[in-house]
């Protein structure tokens, strides 16, 4: 059993991950890649991806590590309320937040007609703002669970000195996160780089990469020419790879550990205050416009409430479509929740050659566009009888989301002592009993978070699906963008606020059965 489960779990990899990815590289000719480079668009498109990118990372960094500060380090009130406010933007898909803006600043959104205003949203100021609205919460989560395990002694010893607390946050705070602003500023530009929902809806005629390979792959089916940026699309994940991977977080002693209590200081707990409500508004503005134009007559100018675009939606085959997410999204969960647990398992307990190349091939996906990933399965599983399934879209989003969930279990896993099993195995207790009866009760918590990462980014995600969703039962999210193309926004609107009440049942569910865990 020892050799089958690796040799198994690499065969799974060759399958899901690398089969593909090289039957997309095989699509690439000379001729191909010649003539994308020397491409008008394709230069055009490379510019406005890194500059909007870059602007729309620096944003979200600031604004994420403000935020994640002022939660930390302040005793401002509502801190649980905006945690949640905050997090809110990681339960829809990125598409329905150049809708929400849109629906705002468009020319016919509401801002635009109550106050007059001359502004065109369209473009890269458009990509701009929705980017960071798409990537604001991942960075604010990745600082607050940074600073909230940071070491308060020297903290304490600043303040018995007499050190100004800007001083503390440039001498301490800064270079504590260092690591982490340099692995996040990453992450965060792959992402915004390889989305294509928001610059699809908000974009206008500024063309990104990522639009340009949709349109040349889905629209046109010149799957040479989307090989090709489907490739240079996986260059900058490829880069957040390797900078989280030569950037190793540093050791600590989580038994010295001193949580600093924030302290009052009321004139700047209400700058940070009026901070964090300021942020809040704009965080669920667009969200709360969406909503009010689903069930408003003609937006923005009938405001009388009607469910007329509600039962319109329905009849376009919503509820259908909704149920193929659902099944999506529960497949995909407990499928990949259980193969993230067998991995790290074995990464971590297994020694050797075989438990590195588990932990590498674990932790490959994150460095694949989502983009990418889906046009590699189309050339794949073109002719295979799971192609035209909900299967292989379940399959597509085990692999696509696999890393992140199996990092979380490895790192719980690697607080466990080994020497749990070793006992049991000097007792005569089999390697399943210990498992079963002490390893997955320590780790409920984390496979509860595992399972709602799975199911929100599956119910949500329009990358990868939607190359395969064509001959397959659609998955909920696409309705958006074919609304978007018939202009009937009202119904697209509502589709957001499906995925949006889908994934906050979830989340409210899996809140309370860890609240349960814990009280056990």
């Amino acid at each position: 059993m020892k050799k089958f489960f690796p040799v198994a779990a690499i065969l799974i990899f060759v399958a899901g991950v690398f089969a593909p990815l090289s039957s997309l590289f095989m699509r690439i000719t000379p001729e191909s890649f010649a003539q994308v480079m020397s491409s008008p668009q394709f230069s055009n498109a490379l510019w406005n991806s890194i500059s909007t990118g870059l602007i729309a990372t620096i944003i979200a960094l600031t604004l994420a590590l403000t935020a994640a500060w002022s939660l930390e380090r302040t005793a401002i009130r509502g801190k649980n309320f905006f945690t949640v406010i905050f997090g809110v933007p990681m339960l829809i898909p990125s598409i329905s937040h150049s809708f929400g803006l849109v629906a705002l600043f468009g020319a016919n959104g509401w801002l635009t007609n109550l106050f007059a205003l001359d502004v065109n949203i369209y473009g890269a100021i458009g990509i701009v703002a929705g980017s960071v609205m798409y990537a604001f919460p991942v960075a604010f989560f990745i600082f607050m669970s940074v600073l909230h395990c940071e070491d308060g002694a020297p903290y304490l010893a600043a303040k018995v000195l007499g050190v100004p607390r800007s001083r503390q946050f440039l001498d301490l705070t800064l270079p504590y996160l260092k690591r982490t602003i340099i692995s996040t500023f990453f992450a965060i530009f792959s992402m915004i780089v390889t989305d294509y929902g928001v610059p699809l809806m908000i974009g206008g005629k500024t063309l990104t990469l990522s639009v340009l390979m949709y349109n040349k792959a889905v629209a046109m089916m010149d799957y040479s020419t989307g090989s090709v940026l489907g490739m240079i699309l996986i260059v900058p994940a490829l880069i957040a790879f390797l900078a989280d991977v030569l950037n190793p977080a540093p050791k600590q002693n989580d038994f010295a550990k001193n949580i600093r209590l924030a302290e009052k200081k009321s004139g700047a707990d209400k700058i940070i205050l009026a901070f964090c409500v300021i942020l809040s508004l704009l965080i669920v503005a667009p969200i709360a416009t969406f909503c009010v134009m689903t069930f408003a007559a003609k937006y923005p100018f009938d405001m009388s409430f009607t469910l007329y675009h509600v039962m319109r939606t329905i009849h376009r085959g919503a509820l259908d479509n909704w149920l193929n997410s659902l099944i999506i999204a529960l497949v995909s969960s407990i499928v990949g929740t259980s193969f993230s647990f067998a991995l790290a398992y074995f990464s971590t307990r297994a020694n050797g050659l075989a438990a590195k190349i588990i932990h590498l091939l674990s932790i490959l996906p994150m460095t694949i566009p989502g983009i990418a990933l889906g046009l590699g399965y189309v050339i794949f599983f073109h002719d295979a009888s799971i192609y035209g399934t909900l299967m292989i879209l379940a399959a597509v989003n085990v692999m696509h989301f696999f890393s992140s969930p199996y990092l979380m279990m490895r790192n719980t896993l690697e607080k466990i002592s080994a020497n749990v099993e070793a006992v049991g195995k000097v007792l005569g207790v089999p390697r399943r009993f210990i498992i079963r009866d002490v390893i997955l009760p320590k780790v409920r918590f984390t496979l509860c978070e595992m399972f709602a990462y799975f199911f929100v980014n599956a119910m949500m995600t329009i990358s990868a699906v939607s190359y395969l969703a064509p001959p397959a039962p659609k998955p909920l999210a696409l309705m958006i963008t074919q609304f978007e193309a018939q202009r009937l926004m009202e119904s697209a609107a509502a589709v957001s606020i499906l995925i949006l009440l889908t994934n906050l049942a979830l989340k409210i569910f899996m809140t309370r059965l860890q609240k349960k865990l814990i009280a056990r």
